[in-house]
């Protein structure tokens, strides 16, 4: 059996290192943009000076929930007994009592657990007539063009019509309006809900003491080693206020590894010849991220009261643990989860790296805020902090393509024996980490087909089995969540075959008037697009420009059509899938044609529709219209590639090259198997 274990420290006998910093003070700091931080130890061309220290507490100053009144559990029980002895007025610090007198004891209950708090974002908006306005008036305006395109009145009719399958087309056709309306609405109505119920945890302080491991994971050959150290060495200057030990799971036992971690004080662990911790499926799965937590989980979980985690192409800040940490006072949080941001934004010299993060907007700004209003935010891989016996609990992290949304949702329809309440998750808009986002076409494609194809696996293995035990709330909520890229790939399916029915041999679905559908169509988009730019507010990229609207986001999901069809059918006929190691730092996967194919398949499919329309004279404005809608976002992706290769000849320079930039990795992010990192992108249809 192989040495599993290689304790790295000068000193081993205290395994776990007391890291007794003070907490983070509990007044705001000051807005100071970080222009040197240790993710720039990645790159010969530094990221402009982002403002990290503003992001990493958009959730507000930290709070002592022991001096706090608000935030103390037995507050109500206080404030009682303070109307009974006014005279004696609560020990403030900085006024000490005189000399002989001892203050009365409080007589609040010691045992009420804490609960986090939250503080609604709409509850602050200047603007709530507006807001609700735009909030009504979005989903209303969609039904209305989903109720009218439907009326019988519209149906075609064809009298003395022979041809039989022209007549199954028409209802065929009619189906599939319906479908892509519906789904249009649920989208707007999922927005819309996001809006409403988004909220934000109110940090407080950790408690000291607490036995935390800090891990991240390497495999051979995919992270180089000037990754592992930075972020490894980030993660030594993380402060926390008790034993605090940072862990490298190495895939592979590299030697290499082995003097690094001896080099920098980090303990070093690796599963690499063990066969318990080697299966071909189940929780110790080979070759993936969750295999490898879990057989540490084994070995070490009893040694920790938490764990908090990074990606290896992510960077954490020093604040990881004192933003994170403290939502555990609250016994039934199982997990913390926060944003992800690539900080090679602008370094990777690639509009996909600028587009991949503003597609996420929606995402980490709004859906994952809406889940508190749950307690059940989506756990996500990249950057988090868990609850050591609640995931011994579940069993560990969950054997499927996206551990994280599948642990997560394992999580959420569990009960915390100790307490009989539900376990429940909290999300912090702190940005705590930042990776390294795709740099190029391939493995952008790849990661939204991993993330997707996670998606469909957990409904047709998981959720459906898991639904009846989530609370009404709880339900909504994942539903919402994983209905988006079903969704998203029917819509562009279906689309392509109504194209092709329609301008290609007759087909009809429903007669209105063009000017009308126009009108309702035009309306009801721009009430979607204006909810999504309305919630860009509440933004928490620290990369993108202040005030700006979020379009890439929302032409990046719309080109990911072909991607989230390709999943979906692979899905449905339970095509196997494999695990993709996503390249980092200088390894970045080339682009080539066939990095398109998908793409130039659909190019070819509706540039045949139109092209047909105008010898078949079926020239209705609403089908033509979107299928040359479909055919610019098929074609577009080849355009981009085509600007950022002409860009870099003409201005070679620090975006040229692939750098091991501030902060790594494609969002989900292990090697093997990818975090999940959002299965709701800014989309707007």
């Amino acid at each position: 059996m192989a040495k599993v274990e290689a304790f790295a420290e000068p000193h081993d006998t205290q395994p776990l290192k007391d890291r007794t910093e003070p907490a983070a003070p509990t007044v705001p700091l000051p807005r100071i943009s970080e222009s040197v931080h240790p993710l720039t130890a990645r790159t010969s061309h530094p990221e402009p000076p982002y403002d990290y220290a503003y992001f990493s507490r958009l959730a507000g100053p930290l709070t002592d929930p022991e001096l706090d009144p608000e935030l103390d559990p037995g507050h109500q029980h206080q404030h009682q007994h303070q109307h009974q002895h006014q005279h004696e007025p609560d020990h403030v610090p900085g006024h000490e009592p005189e000399p002989g007198h001892e203050p009365e004891p409080k007589t609040a209950p010691a045992t009420t657990p804490y609960r986090v708090q939250y503080r609604s974002l709409l509850r602050n908006e200047p603007h709530r007539i507006r807001a609700a306005l735009l909030l009504i008036a979005a989903p209303l305006v969609e039904a209305t063009l989903l109720v009218w395109l439907l009326l019988p009145g519209h149906w075609p009719v064809r009298p003395g019509e022979t041809h039989p399958w022209l007549l199954v087309g028409d209802k065929v056709m009619i189906g599939i309006i319906a479908l892509i309306e519906v789904f249009r609405l649920l989208n707007v109505v999922s927005n819309a809900h996001a809006t409403l119920v988004a909220r934000d945890p109110v940090p407080v302080v950790p408690e000291t003491g607490t036995r935390v491991a800090f891990i991240t994971t390497c495999v051979p050959g995919k992270e180089p080693a000037e990754m592992v150290r930075a972020t490894l060495t980030a993660a030594l200057a993380v402060r926390h206020a008790g034993p605090y030990d940072v862990w490298l799971l190495d895939e592979g036992d590299d030697p290499g590894m082995r003097l690094l971690c001896a080099e920098l004080g980090v303990r070093h662990f690796s599963r690499h010849g063990v066969e318990r911790w080697n299966q071909p499926k189940g929780r110790y799965r080979a070759r993936t991220k969750h295999g490898n937590y879990n057989s540490w989980l084994e070995a070490h979980g009893d040694d920790y009261d938490y764990w908090v985690s990074v990606d290896t192409d992510h960077v954490p800040l020093p604040e990881f643990c004192e933003r994170m940490l403290g939502y555990f006072r609250d016994p039934d949080v199982a997990f913390v989860v926060g944003p992800q941001v690539y900080g090679n934004y602008s370094s990777s010299g690639s509009a996909v790296t600028k587009f991949s993060e503003s597609q996420q907007f929606l995402f980490h700004a709004l859906i994952q805020r809406a889940g508190n209003r749950y307690g059940a935010p989506m756990f996500v891989g990249t950057n988090n902090a868990v609850r050591i016996k609640a995931l011994q609990s579940i069993g560990g992290l969950y054997d499927s393509i996206t551990e994280d949304m599948a642990t997560g949702l394992e999580f959420h329809r569990r009960r915390n024996a100790a307490t009989g309440a539900r376990w429940k998750s909290v999300y912090t808009p702190d940005v705590l980490a930042v990776g390294e986002g795709p740099s190029s076409w391939t493995d952008f494609f790849s990661q939204q087909l991993r993330w997707s194809r996670g998606t469909y696996e957990t409904i047709l293995t998981q959720y459906w089995r898991a639904a009846w035990r989530l609370t009404p709330g709880r339900l909504l909520n994942y539903t919402l969540m994983v209905c988006f890229y079903p969704m998203a790939a029917l819509t562009w399916l279906l689309g392509g075959v109504s194209s092709v029915l329609y301008l290609g041999f007759g087909a009809s679905g429903v007669h209105v008037s063009s000017e009308i559908w126009m009108m309702l169509y035009s309306d009801a988009a721009a009430l979607q697009v204006l909810l999504y730019t309305w919630n860009r507010k509440h933004n928490v990229s620290p990369h993108e420009p202040a005030g700006s609207s979020g379009v890439a986001g929302m032409v990046m999901s719309a080109l990911c059509g072909p991607i989230y069809a390709a999943s979906f059918l692979q899905a449905v006929l339970r095509r196997k899938s494999r695990f993709v190691v996503t390249p980092k730092g200088d390894s970045a996967s080339p682009d080539r044609l066939a990095t398109f194919r998908l793409h130039l398949i659909w190019v070819l499919v509706f540039a045949g529709a139109v092209t047909a329309s105008f010898f078949t004279g079926n020239d209705h404005v609403a089908m033509r219209s979107w299928a040359c809608i479909a055919l610019f976002f098929s074609a577009l992706p080849l355009f981009v590639r085509a600007a950022d290769r002409l860009r870099r000849r003409r201005s070679p320079g620090p975006g040229h090259s692939h750098s091991h930039s501030p902060g790594p990795g494609p969002g989900p992010g292990h090697s093997h198997s990818h975090s999940h990192s959002h299965s709701h992108s800014s989309n707007v249809n």
